[in-house]
Protein backbone atom coordinates (compact mmCIF):
# COMPACT_ATOMS: atom_id res chain seq x y z
CA UNK A 1 0.00 0.00 0.00
CA UNK A 2 1.13 3.38 -0.51
CA UNK A 3 1.68 6.12 1.58
CA UNK A 4 -1.11 8.96 1.96
CA UNK A 5 1.26 11.47 0.73
CA UNK A 6 2.14 9.31 -2.33
CA UNK A 7 -1.87 9.39 -2.91
CA UNK A 8 -2.29 12.91 -2.06
CA UNK A 9 -0.03 13.59 -5.24
CA UNK A 10 -2.02 11.09 -7.06
CA UNK A 11 -4.91 12.90 -6.67
CA UNK A 12 -3.45 16.34 -7.20
CA UNK A 13 -2.15 14.32 -10.58
CA UNK A 14 -5.76 13.60 -12.17
CA UNK A 15 -6.58 15.16 -14.68
CA UNK A 16 -9.81 17.10 -14.67
CA UNK A 17 -10.73 16.15 -18.22
CA UNK A 18 -10.01 12.74 -17.89
CA UNK A 19 -12.28 12.46 -15.16
CA UNK A 20 -15.42 14.51 -16.72
CA UNK A 21 -14.57 11.51 -19.89
CA UNK A 22 -15.10 8.59 -17.24
CA UNK A 23 -17.95 10.73 -15.70
CA UNK A 24 -19.45 11.09 -19.68
CA UNK A 25 -19.37 7.48 -20.22
CA UNK A 26 -20.92 6.12 -17.20
CA UNK A 27 -23.76 8.77 -17.37
CA UNK A 28 -25.28 10.44 -14.68
CA UNK A 29 -28.47 12.82 -13.90
CA UNK A 30 -30.07 13.41 -10.65
CA UNK A 31 -33.25 12.61 -10.42
CA UNK A 32 -33.71 14.34 -6.87
CA UNK A 33 -35.04 11.04 -5.66
CA UNK A 34 -33.50 12.32 -1.90
CA UNK A 35 -31.45 8.15 -2.09
CA UNK A 36 -28.41 9.98 -1.08
CA UNK A 37 -30.12 11.60 1.67
CA UNK A 38 -31.69 10.29 3.97
CA UNK A 39 -32.12 6.75 5.55
CA UNK A 40 -33.23 3.25 5.11
CA UNK A 41 -33.11 -0.27 6.12
CA UNK A 42 -30.36 -2.11 6.74
CA UNK A 43 -29.02 -4.48 4.41
CA UNK A 44 -30.54 -2.52 1.11
CA UNK A 45 -28.49 -1.93 -1.50
CA UNK A 46 -25.69 0.91 -0.38
CA UNK A 47 -25.59 0.05 3.11
CA UNK A 48 -24.04 -2.15 5.36
CA UNK A 49 -24.95 -5.51 6.20
CA UNK A 50 -27.48 -5.61 9.50
CA UNK A 51 -25.80 -6.01 12.44
CA UNK A 52 -22.27 -3.84 10.94
CA UNK A 53 -20.65 -0.67 12.55
CA UNK A 54 -22.97 1.22 15.06
CA UNK A 55 -26.24 0.96 13.10
CA UNK A 56 -25.34 3.29 10.47
CA UNK A 57 -24.71 3.62 6.65
CA UNK A 58 -22.49 6.02 4.24
CA UNK A 59 -25.56 5.90 1.41
CA UNK A 60 -29.52 5.43 1.17
CA UNK A 61 -30.69 3.64 -1.05
CA UNK A 62 -32.72 5.31 -3.78
CA UNK A 63 -35.37 2.84 -4.07
CA UNK A 64 -36.26 2.97 -0.05
CA UNK A 65 -40.26 2.71 0.51
CA UNK A 66 -40.79 6.30 2.10
CA UNK A 67 -43.11 4.11 4.31
CA UNK A 68 -40.16 2.81 6.06
CA UNK A 69 -39.41 5.84 7.41
CA UNK A 70 -41.05 5.55 10.61
CA UNK A 71 -39.69 1.92 11.22
CA UNK A 72 -37.69 1.49 14.06
CA UNK A 73 -34.68 -0.47 12.38
CA UNK A 74 -34.12 2.17 9.54
CA UNK A 75 -30.16 3.20 9.69
CA UNK A 76 -29.46 6.93 9.45
CA UNK A 77 -27.73 8.53 6.63
CA UNK A 78 -24.06 9.16 7.29
CA UNK A 79 -21.79 11.60 5.14
CA UNK A 80 -18.37 12.87 5.75
CA UNK A 81 -18.13 16.64 6.53
CA UNK A 82 -15.07 18.41 7.09
CA UNK A 83 -14.56 20.80 9.53
CA UNK A 84 -14.13 23.82 7.25
CA UNK A 85 -17.87 22.29 5.71
CA UNK A 86 -19.22 22.21 8.93
CA UNK A 87 -18.96 25.88 9.69
CA UNK A 88 -19.86 26.84 5.94
CA UNK A 89 -22.87 24.70 6.37
CA UNK A 90 -23.67 26.27 9.72
CA UNK A 91 -23.69 29.66 7.99
CA UNK A 92 -25.88 28.95 4.82
CA UNK A 93 -28.29 27.34 7.39
CA UNK A 94 -28.36 30.69 9.56
CA UNK A 95 -29.14 32.64 6.31
CA UNK A 96 -31.40 30.33 4.78
CA UNK A 97 -33.63 30.12 8.16
CA UNK A 98 -32.81 33.19 10.08
CA UNK A 99 -31.60 31.89 13.00
CA UNK A 100 -28.36 30.30 14.64
CA UNK A 101 -26.90 26.89 14.08
CA UNK A 102 -23.73 25.41 15.88
CA UNK A 103 -21.71 22.35 15.36
CA UNK A 104 -24.16 20.21 16.87
CA UNK A 105 -26.97 21.62 14.96
CA UNK A 106 -25.14 20.32 11.61
CA UNK A 107 -22.33 17.29 12.46
CA UNK A 108 -22.55 14.61 14.70
CA UNK A 109 -19.27 12.38 15.44
CA UNK A 110 -18.76 9.73 12.93
CA UNK A 111 -20.34 6.37 14.56
CA UNK A 112 -17.75 4.46 13.01
CA UNK A 113 -15.41 3.05 16.26
CA UNK A 114 -17.48 4.18 18.68
CA UNK A 115 -18.94 2.02 21.69
CA UNK A 116 -21.99 1.91 23.58
CA UNK A 117 -21.17 3.38 27.32
CA UNK A 118 -23.43 1.61 30.18
CA UNK A 119 -26.29 3.68 29.67
CA UNK A 120 -26.66 2.47 26.27
CA UNK A 121 -24.64 5.99 24.98
CA UNK A 122 -22.08 6.15 22.09
CA UNK A 123 -18.29 5.97 23.49
CA UNK A 124 -14.93 6.32 22.90
CA UNK A 125 -12.85 7.64 19.95
CA UNK A 126 -13.85 8.36 16.26
CA UNK A 127 -12.32 10.13 13.35
CA UNK A 128 -14.20 12.78 11.43
CA UNK A 129 -17.87 14.03 11.63
CA UNK A 130 -20.98 13.04 9.43
CA UNK A 131 -23.82 15.17 8.81
CA UNK A 132 -26.55 15.73 11.57
CA UNK A 133 -29.91 13.60 10.96
CA UNK A 134 -33.32 14.13 12.01
CA UNK A 135 -35.35 11.67 14.17
CA UNK A 136 -36.11 9.64 11.15
CA UNK A 137 -32.17 9.02 10.54
CA UNK A 138 -32.58 11.58 7.30
CA UNK A 139 -30.28 14.18 6.95
CA UNK A 140 -31.36 17.12 8.70
CA UNK A 141 -30.94 19.95 5.88
CA UNK A 142 -33.43 17.55 3.56
CA UNK A 143 -36.57 18.11 2.84
CA UNK A 144 -39.38 16.88 0.28
CA UNK A 145 -42.37 18.11 -1.62
CA UNK A 146 -44.31 16.36 -4.04
CA UNK A 147 -41.78 13.14 -3.74
CA UNK A 148 -38.84 15.27 -5.12
CA UNK A 149 -35.98 15.67 -2.35
CA UNK A 150 -33.72 19.03 -2.40
CA UNK A 151 -31.19 20.32 0.06
CA UNK A 152 -31.55 23.38 2.37
CA UNK A 153 -28.67 24.36 2.28
CA UNK A 154 -27.81 23.22 -1.50
CA UNK A 155 -25.31 25.90 -2.79
CA UNK A 156 -22.94 25.38 0.27
CA UNK A 157 -23.69 21.21 0.54
CA UNK A 158 -20.33 19.15 1.34
CA UNK A 159 -18.33 17.66 -1.28
CA UNK A 160 -19.48 14.49 -0.76
CA UNK A 161 -23.03 15.50 -1.20
CA UNK A 162 -21.97 17.16 -4.59
CA UNK A 163 -19.55 14.12 -6.09
CA UNK A 164 -22.33 11.34 -5.06
CA UNK A 165 -23.13 8.78 -6.68
CA UNK A 166 -18.86 8.85 -8.07
CA UNK A 167 -15.57 8.35 -6.14
CA UNK A 168 -12.55 7.91 -6.98
CA UNK A 169 -10.60 4.54 -6.48
CA UNK A 170 -7.53 5.87 -4.23
CA UNK A 171 -6.19 4.08 -1.25
CA UNK A 172 -6.98 7.09 1.58
CA UNK A 173 -10.34 8.46 -0.04
CA UNK A 174 -13.77 7.29 0.96
CA UNK A 175 -16.12 5.07 -0.33
CA UNK A 176 -19.42 4.48 -0.46
CA UNK A 177 -20.42 1.09 1.36
CA UNK A 178 -22.69 0.17 -1.40
CA UNK A 179 -20.23 -1.90 -3.94
CA UNK A 180 -19.38 0.50 -7.32
CA UNK A 181 -21.78 -0.60 -9.68
CA UNK A 182 -20.14 0.89 -12.66
CA UNK A 183 -16.44 1.88 -13.50
CA UNK A 184 -14.43 3.94 -15.81
CA UNK A 185 -10.67 4.44 -15.34
CA UNK A 186 -10.25 5.68 -11.25
CA UNK A 187 -13.94 6.45 -11.64
CA UNK A 188 -16.21 4.61 -9.49
CA UNK A 189 -20.04 4.89 -9.59
CA UNK A 190 -22.29 3.60 -6.82
CA UNK A 191 -25.55 2.62 -6.21
CA UNK A 192 -27.95 5.43 -7.63
CA UNK A 193 -31.31 5.56 -9.92
CA UNK A 194 -29.64 7.95 -12.14
CA UNK A 195 -26.39 6.59 -13.34
CA UNK A 196 -26.82 5.97 -17.25
CA UNK A 197 -28.32 9.15 -18.18
CA UNK A 198 -26.92 11.72 -20.41
CA UNK A 199 -24.65 14.22 -18.80
CA UNK A 200 -23.28 17.82 -20.41
CA UNK A 201 -19.76 18.09 -21.13
CA UNK A 202 -20.48 21.10 -18.90
CA UNK A 203 -21.82 19.49 -16.45
CA UNK A 204 -19.53 16.57 -15.97
CA UNK A 205 -16.62 18.68 -16.34
CA UNK A 206 -18.29 20.63 -13.16
CA UNK A 207 -18.61 16.84 -11.63
CA UNK A 208 -15.30 16.31 -12.28
CA UNK A 209 -13.88 19.24 -10.59
CA UNK A 210 -15.46 18.41 -7.65
CA UNK A 211 -14.91 14.65 -7.51
CA UNK A 212 -10.79 15.97 -7.74
CA UNK A 213 -10.95 18.61 -4.79
CA UNK A 214 -12.55 15.87 -2.64
CA UNK A 215 -9.78 13.21 -3.49
CA UNK A 216 -7.47 15.69 -2.28
CA UNK A 217 -9.36 16.78 0.63
CA UNK A 218 -9.82 13.74 1.68
CA UNK A 219 -6.26 12.57 1.82
CA UNK A 220 -5.09 16.08 3.34
CA UNK A 221 -7.89 15.22 6.08
CA UNK A 222 -6.46 11.73 6.68
CA UNK A 223 -2.66 13.44 6.92
CA UNK A 224 -3.79 15.96 9.07
CA UNK A 225 -5.89 13.27 11.46
CA UNK A 226 -2.84 10.82 11.26
CA UNK A 227 -0.09 13.41 12.61
CA UNK A 228 -2.16 15.42 14.90
CA UNK A 229 -3.55 12.21 16.74
CA UNK A 230 -2.73 12.61 20.42
CA UNK A 231 -4.32 9.64 22.23
CA UNK A 232 -4.07 11.43 25.44
CA UNK A 233 -7.12 13.92 24.25
CA UNK A 234 -9.23 11.28 25.89
CA UNK A 235 -8.54 11.72 29.56
CA UNK A 236 -8.82 15.70 28.81
CA UNK A 237 -12.73 15.74 27.40
CA UNK A 238 -15.38 16.24 28.89
CA UNK A 239 -17.69 13.80 28.37
CA UNK A 240 -17.44 10.51 26.92
CA UNK A 241 -16.38 10.98 22.86
CA UNK A 242 -13.56 12.78 21.29
CA UNK A 243 -13.68 13.11 17.74
CA UNK A 244 -10.51 13.68 15.70
CA UNK A 245 -10.24 15.73 12.60
CA UNK A 246 -7.64 17.47 10.73
CA UNK A 247 -7.80 20.46 13.18
CA UNK A 248 -6.95 18.10 16.44
CA UNK A 249 -9.00 16.55 19.11
CA UNK A 250 -12.50 17.88 19.41
CA UNK A 251 -15.71 17.18 21.42
CA UNK A 252 -18.96 15.81 20.36
CA UNK A 253 -20.19 19.15 20.46
CA UNK A 254 -16.87 20.60 17.86
CA UNK A 255 -15.29 22.24 20.98
CA UNK A 256 -11.63 22.05 20.73
CA UNK A 257 -9.88 19.52 23.26
CA UNK A 258 -7.24 22.03 25.83
CA UNK A 259 -3.62 20.50 24.92
CA UNK A 260 -2.84 21.41 28.61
Amino acid sequence: MQSLESELAAARDLDVADLADAIESIGFECTRCGGCCTGYAPGEPGGAPPGEGVDETEEAAPDRDSDDRDSDDREPHTATVFPDEVRRVADAAADRFDGSYDWRDVARPMPFGLDADGDGEPAGETFEWALATDDCGDCTFYEESDGRGACTVHDARPLICRTYPFSVALDGTSQPMGEAVDESGVVRAHECEGLGRDISREDAEELAAALKERAVRELEEAIGVRDGYDPSASDRVDGDIVVFDSEGPKEADGTPVDGD
